[in-house]
């Protein structure tokens, strides 16, 4: 590393960015501070995962009835705990948690931001040390301050969110993050333990030639869903495919190589699932918004999934999100 060049930090940055707003209070730019220790926590744990206690499962099942790794369980406490602790959050939803979790001191019940998140996405990689993330997203309430926040600030529309962005704890750690300024990615300087700006003004490919989607359950999709994947494999040079298959089974890992090299994530419906399984609020609207804010795209196939108004905490939808034009073109063949 070159000892002359200068690392913007994450503070930093959102600090420059914070100036650009007239009546900014900086309290945005401190939640994400807030957010950004908080997955500096998880990320500890993360790396010295096969030293401790703290692989396998945890014994017991979350709201959607799936087994709760050790580490799921921890991420989800200090997230809790971290944000519990900040001035400007009011209140918390997790994918861990049946309700909401509102915090009632007197700094909380003047916040003006609620915070959703998927503490650890793709747990069930943990135990083979593949790539796993934590998701997040921060809207601007909409209930009264000075009293409590309420379910109705959780249930807005993506349209809404404020800031979102994911941690991945890969081969580097990562924290990417989009605004109506757009999409920038810090880079974890272990050495200092800071996250540092390392990628700039991301931009997702309008065209890509991967695509993405848990291919052991075509047996359970409907004939136009098989077909596009017959598309996808298909061998036409002119139109550069057939397509690469790539699927990690982490949603923050699928779409961290999506967004820098482009192509498509799909999680459809299917006969198990027959809504769709990943969350609204937790993992497709923040995925949603950082791809859109890109320059990508992401539907439910019927509809903008920044659109959708959610009907409950953990509501699930299908979803198609990458490259503009891939997306576009697997909606036309599948839903058209």
């Amino acid at each position: 590393m070159n000892p002359n060049r200068h690392l913007m930090t994450l503070d930093e940055f959102t600090f420059f960015q914070t100036k650009q707003f007239k009546n900014s209070t900086g309290e945005l730019s401190t939640l994400l501070r807030d957010i950004g220790l908080a997955c500096k926590l998880i990320n500890k744990q993360v790396n010295k995962a096969g030293l401790t206690e703290i692989l396998g499962a945890h014994g017991a099942v979350n709201v959607q009835g799936e087994e709760q790794m050790k580490l799921d369980v921890f991420a989800n406490e200090v997230m809790i705990s971290v944000l519990r602790n900040s001035a400007d959050c009011a209140g918390i939803a997790s994918e861990e948690n049946d309700d909401i979790v509102v915090f009632e001191d007197d700094h909380s019940l003047n916040s003006k931001y609620v915070v959703m998140f998927d503490p650890l996405d793709g747990s069930s990689n943990i135990d083979v040390n593949a790539s796993i993330g934590t998701i997040f997203c921060i809207y601007k309430r909409i209930s009264e301050l000075g009293k409590p926040c309420n379910i109705d600030d959780f249930l807005q529309k993506g349209r809404n969110i404020m800031a979102s962005g994911y941690v991945i704890y890969g081969s580097s750690t990562m924290l990417v993050y989009a605004s109506r300024l757009g999409v920038n990615g810090f880079t974890l300087e272990q050495s200092i333990g800071e996250f540092c700006l390392s990628h700039k003004d991301m931009r997702c490919p309008v065209d890509g030639k991967i695509y993405s989607i848990n291919q052991g359950n075509t047996c359970k999709l409907n004939d136009k869903l098989k077909s596009y994947l017959d598309f996808c494999m298909a061998d036409d040079k002119a139109t550069r495919r057939p397509y690469s298959h790539r699927y990690i089974g982490s949603m923050v890992a699928d779409l961290h190589r999506t967004l820098i090299k482009g192509g498509i994530f799909m999680y459809p419906e299917d006969r198990s699932n027959p809504k769709g399984k990943l969350r609204l609020l937790y993992e497709c609207n923040p995925m949603s918004h950082i791809i859109e804010m890109a320059g990508g795209k992401g539907t439910s196939g019927t509809e903008n999934i920044l659109d959708m108004k959610p009907s409950e905490l953990h509501q699930r939808v299908p979803i198609f999100i990458g490259s503009k034009n891939m997306v576009e073109q697997a909606v036309a063949m599948i839903y058209q």
